[in-house]
């Protein structure tokens, strides 16, 4: 049998999604309260890893199991065992066609910044920031460049171990409402630290040190030295992940903050 789980998550804490030796990732949280309920091991696959310090509004994972117990058991029960950070929003019984990693059509990320004189406090760690005024329509009409299929490795991480940088980037728009940008992105598939690198590229457009244009040049040039550094993790959320229809799954969650 196959169980498909919704869940959220607040990334500080932990050290990533990944299941490490040490126990710290969201995985460790997630497998060791599953198997308190299964009353044996449990191993899950996840829609997409997380860094340390990324959250998810909405991921989704799968497992298989014989172990007979009521979709409920998978939520509320799975929850009393796990961590104040994490819970699981909903279960599914669904088909052996369905895999979570590989049958994602589209997924999507939400960065949230201050843009404030003054660094966050109460949402310290939940929310990025940048001190100076950016303008959100220089930084729309750089996004707009990179709408497409295109070679993103000027964007990707040293470490990244995708087989390819070409990525196909369907929606990169950004909304400011006050003294927050809402910055989101969504494609077929990002690469490592693509999201993050984007947004400090996007920054430095907004805070006037380049035009739009020159993000496309960056993009061209598929030179990681030219574009500007990683940006924080904070602000960073795993929003949005479309599969096949007939599956009849959520894409997404409209119960956190910033949705």
């Amino acid at each position: 049998m196959r169980i498909v789980l919704g869940l959220e998550y607040c990334g500080v804490g932990f050290c990533g999604w990944q299941s490490q030796q040490q126990g710290c990732g969201v995985q460790d949280a997630l497998e060791a309260a599953m198997a308190a309920i299964a009353g044996e091991k449990i191993r899950v696959t996840t829609a997409g890893r997380t860094d340390t310090g990324v959250h998810a509004a909405f991921q989704v994972v799968h497992f298989d199991t014989d172990v007979k117990r009521p979709l409920s058991a998978w939520v509320r029960g799975v929850n009393s065992h796990l961590p104040a950070g994490v819970a699981v929003l909903w279960a599914r019984e669904v088909g052996e066609d369905f895999h979570a990693r590989f049958g994602a059509m589209q997924r999507g990320y939400r960065y949230v910044l201050l843009n404030h004189a003054v660094r966050p406090g109460l949402n310290q760690g939940l929310i990025g920031w940048h001190h100076n005024p950016l303008d959100a329509a220089a930084m729309n009409a750089a996004a707009a460049l990179l709408i497409g299929q295109h070679d993103f490795t000027a964007f990707r991480a040293a470490e990244c171990q995708a087989k390819s940088p070409v990525k196909d980037l369907r929606l990169l728009q950004i909304e400011r409402r006050g003294d927050y940008l809402l910055c989101d992105f969504r494609a077929d598939g990002f690469l490592h630290h693509m999201v993050r690198n984007l947004m400090g590229s996007l920054i430095q457009v907004g805070a006037g040190a380049h035009p739009p244009a020159w993000i496309r040049e960056i993009l061209d040039g598929r030179d990681r030295t030219r574009a500007a550094p990683t940006f924080d993790a904070a602000g960073l959320y795993l929003t949005h992940i479309r599969y096949p229809a007939h599956f009849a799954l959520p894409e997404t969650s409209e119960r956190w903050l910033f949705a």
